[in-house]
């Protein structure tokens, strides 16, 4: 019934928009082109159907409909316009991005994470050093995360895969319980510092979460603007520093454990690493191979393409045998974020295609084009970031949002785009903390038991701000330094 109701919604909004008269300087065209988008963007966030099955969905009703909103009369007029052969070329335009298949690439590296079991030595390894006390032990979990980040585009798997299943098995050591006054005994502590490393994590490496690529392909097709891995690194990088070292403190602050010394948890740590035995070949060539691909990332962009690094590294895991055939064909989780993004990039190109985006650039810009240029950037920023409240899903914010913002900045005079780019992007990760649905492993904390409706709250609206003021106080002033 819900499902039902969710996409009777999706279209009613599509349809609303659709018969709503064409805004002054916009073509009908366009108009019904946002109309079809905004209809899937609603149906993101709703959730009736699976991604995926809504990006194509809405893909091909607007390659069913090319004449009236893909189209202007002059394009179809043109003697050797093929509408059939065009509308296609435009559905698929997406499965032909690079951004695309980095993604893709790098899910497989994950899967290389879980199946050697590389990742989960990593976390074991850390706790049993840093596990003693809480506080280490917070910082394990942190570390933990950076290590795993650079090669998990998705911190729902990165979180769900490896983190949380080792650290569920802590608090339980020391009596604390789910949904039971006893979580705060250590429990909460240590969910509510896992998601907050997710979340930092994911914001300080471009291929740490998958939006953070569609973001990529976004600002390339919007403003013809190119960021590289370490442009992205550099830019988040005294930020991210800073937040990596001192979130574990601050949550051990403002969300004390009750237990503050815990001897048994590197022994748990120690007997784990036992079962797991020597370190295989498998998982050495693992390493190699991810080393290889940042190097490459980092250093040899002018020879070779990200994305063609990250299928270099896939071809040599499965020549080596770290993975195989099976392993990609039955990936489902990496299928399934192809099929999305690739559609999300067709639709969002298509708002640029259709000039929708520069109509949008230039309202905005008459609206906003007297303030000055630093002003301008850091409402933009705040805007971007508190809308986030409005959406269950990064990669919904990322498509809706995100082209808006671009080219609204695009239109205000002295305005740093390099700059103003990567604070948006680089903020799609620590906006994920203010709910307990603002990104993928929100749910899988919050269902964990440790963390209360009214605790998650609060904390995410003071973590949350916390994150945003330094965004805009050391971010900021960073990054325009660095790409002035």
């Amino acid at each position: 019934m819900k499902r039902g109701l969710s996409l009777m919604l999706s279209v009613a909004v599509a349809l609303i928009l659709f018969l709503i008269p064409t805004p002054d300087g916009l073509e009908p065209y366009a108009w019904h082109f946002f109309a079809i988008f905004v209809g899937a963007i609603v149906a993101l966030i709703l959730e009736p159907l699976p991604g995926a099955v809504i990006g194509i969905a809405a893909v091909v009703i607007i390659s069913l409909l090319s004449p009236w909103v893909l189209f202007s009369p002059a394009e179809m007029a043109a003697p050797k316009f093929q509408l059939a052969a065009q509308s296609f070329k435009w559905a698929v335009s997406g499965f032909s991005n690079s951004t695309v298949w980095l993604i893709f690439g790098a899910f497989m590296f994950a899967a290389g994470y879980e199946k050697t079991q590389f990742g989960r030595r990593l976390a074991l390894i850390l706790v049993k050093y840093l596990g003693r006390r809480t506080l280490t032990l917070g910082y394990a979990i942190t570390f933990a995360d950076l290590l795993l980040a650079p090669f998990t585009p998705s911190n729902t798997a990165r979180s769900g895969g490896t983190i949380y299943p080792i650290i569920s098995n802590l608090p339980p050591l020391y009596g604390s319980k789910p949904n039971d006054p006893s979580a705060r005994k250590i429990g909460s502590y240590l969910m509510w510092v896992a998601i907050t490393a997710a979340c930092i994590t994911s914001s300080m490496f471009l291929s740490a979460l998958a939006p953070n690529l569609l973001a990529l392909a976004l600002v390339k097709s919007s403003i013809n603007l190119d960021i590289s891995w370490t442009t992205w690194f550099v830019a988040f990088l005294p930020l991210g520093v800073l937040l990596i070292l001192t979130m574990p403190l601050l949550a051990y602050w403002l969300y004390p454990p009750e237990v503050k010394v815990n001897d048994e948890v590197p022994r748990w740590a120690q007997r784990e690493l036992e079962k797991l035995g020597k370190l295989t070949r498998n998982e050495i060539l693992l390493l190699c191979f991810v080393c290889l691909a940042l190097v490459m990332w980092i250093f040899a962009t002018a020879w070779i393409e990200p994305a063609m690094a990250a299928l270099l590294v896939v071809t040599l895991m499965l020549f080596t045998g770290v993975l195989d055939w099976n392993d990609i064909t039955g990936n489902k989780p990496a299928w399934n974020t192809f099929v999305w993004f690739a559609t999300l990039v067709a639709l969002a190109s298509g708002l640029s295609q259709v000039g929708f985006i520069a109509w949008l650039g230039k309202e905005g810009g008459a609206l906003l084009g007297h303030l000055d240029p630093t002003l301008a950037t850091i409402a933009l920023l705040v805007a971007f970031y508190l809308l986030h409240y409005l959406f269950a899903s990064t990669t919904a914010h990322t498509t809706a949002l995100l082209p808006a913002m671009l080219a609204i900045g695009s239109s205000i005079p002295g305005l740093n785009m390099t700059v103003f780019v990567l604070l948006l992007v680089t903020s799609l990760g620590v906006m994920g903390i203010i709910t307990p649905y603002g990104t993928g492993p929100s749910p899988i904390y919050y269902g964990s038991g440790y963390l209360p409706t009214a605790d998650y709250w609060r904390l995410g609206t003071i973590f949350g701000m916390f994150f945003l003021v330094l965004m805009i106080v050391i971010g900021y002033p960073w990054m325009a330094m660095m790409f002035a």
